[in-house]
């Protein structure tokens, strides 16, 4: 009995997988990354005993826009079609006496049989069809629970600083190599595979690489108040530091980064201002247009002293007596010319041995700098300078003297 049992259900499952399937995905939705195939079977259909997991030889799987089909042949990716429109499989290994040559598809359909009757009528093989949604997935919120460091830096006024902001907002992100992402992420699975199963892990690694986002954001010289107006570049950078976790092992990139806001700690922002306060004063103009206002608004409260306007104008002029300065000096030193910096002056060389040196001579023996007839070192006599020889205009004789020992032509 058994075995007559294994030959009709080996008959009846070939007999019933040779018909032509056709698959398709009714949606996927943007909360959906994979979905598995559905085999068309309706009421008024003949093929409705055959097996979920085979493909028979010649059949039809509809690929829509957004979509990347997958066929997956006893756990291996056999077939990708990325393109819309309508694929046929003719590589499968379950034959169809409606694809193909007649005569060569009921010899398969026969040796079929066999095989399922070695095991007991029923299939031994796994054939699927997946369906990953390539389209842009939107919507995806993040948020810093715990305040990021950031480097506010300011050349202008030689600010370098960490500070502590929080920010929060949106990213998406999309699916660029569905191979990758089925072989690594979501795999053999039944139903639907959605994006909530690894939110919460893109999460967390998009806030860890947020911080050396954000340092290469300040290096650019990007205060942290205007980094909402440079989420594109922001993106770019995410891209390249979530490159290996995200494009390499999952097959998944960043398409846009979007930031609602980005604020520091109220000490952070009061601190940052006073040094920018403190670095404008720098400049005596500034300095001096301060003091005037402020000047200005110390005669305004002594006029209005409670003691009388004199006991105000008295202390204004002992608070100006100390201040040790005057916004006229300032403004003066804001009119002068800004120093140029000097020449370097180049490395003296060490005196030649015997030459004169400032205020003496250096011995030509040991060259000890002296100023006597003799070397202090080591008594060498000092060195007379050589004559200056000149030629007589009239003999032509070489003389030292005043006179031409030759001639007496005096010296020209």
């Amino acid at each position: 009995m058994g075995l007559l049992k294994a030959g009709i259900g080996a008959a009846g499952g070939v007999l019933a997988d040779s018909w032509r399937d056709y698959f398709y995905c009714t949606a996927l939705n943007a909360t959906t990354l994979a979905a598995k195939g559905e085999k068309r079977v309706t009421e008024r259909g003949s093929n409705t005993k055959g097996e979920p997991n085979i493909i028979s030889d010649g059949s039809v799987i509809a690929v829509n826009d957004g979509q990347c089909m997958l066929v997956v042949d006893q756990g291996k990716v056999a077939e990708v079609c990325a393109e819309p429109g309508e694929f046929v499989y003719d590589a499968s290994s379950e034959p169809s006496v409606f694809y193909g040559s007649l005569g060569e598809s009921i010899m398969a359909t026969f040796a079929k049989m066999g095989e399922r009757f070695a095991f007991g009528g029923s299939p031994a093989t796994d054939q699927r069809v997946y369906y990953v949604n390539t389209k842009e997935i939107l919507g995806n919120k993040y948020g810093t629970p715990t305040p990021v460091p950031f480097r506010v830096v300011d050349a202008n006024i030689g600010l370098d600083m960490d500070i502590a902001v929080r920010c929060n907002g949106e990213y998406s992100y999309r699916i660029a190599d569905p191979l990758l992402f089925y072989q690594n992420v979501c795999g053999n699975f039944e139903g639907t595979y959605t994006r909530d199963r690894i939110d919460s892990q893109m999460r967390s690694e998009l806030l860890t690489q947020l911080q050396p986002a954000f340092a290469r954001i300040s290096a650019m010289g990007i205060r942290y108040s205007a980094v909402p107006g440079h989420t594109a570049e922001l993106a770019q950078i995410l891209g390249e530091l979530l490159s290996v976790a995200w494009t390499e092992r999952r097959g998944i990139s960043i398409v846009s980064f979007g930031m609602n806001s980005i604020a520091t700690s109220p000490e952070d922002e009061q601190a940052i201002k006073e040094l920018q306060r403190a670095a404008v004063l720098r400049d005596p103009a500034m300095a001096a247009a301060n003091l005037t206002a402020a000047q200005g608004d110390a005669m305004r409260a002594a006029a209005t002293n409670e003691n009388g306007a004199m006991m105000g104008f008295m202390g204004l002029g002992m608070a100006n007596a100390a201040g040790g300065t005057s916004a006229q000096s300032l403004f003066q030193m804001s009119q002068q010319p800004a120093p140029q910096p000097a020449a370097p002056v180049p490395p003296t060389q060490p005196a030649a041995v015997g030459a004169a040196v400032a205020g003496g001579w250096a011995c030509p023996a040991c060259g000890t700098p002296n100023t006597g007839k003799f070397c202090q070192e080591c008594g060498t006599p000092r060195p007379q300078p050589h004559a200056v020889t000149w030629a007589c205009p009239s003999c032509g004789t070489q003389n030292t003297g005043r006179f031409c020992q030759e001639c007496g032509t005096p010296r020209p």
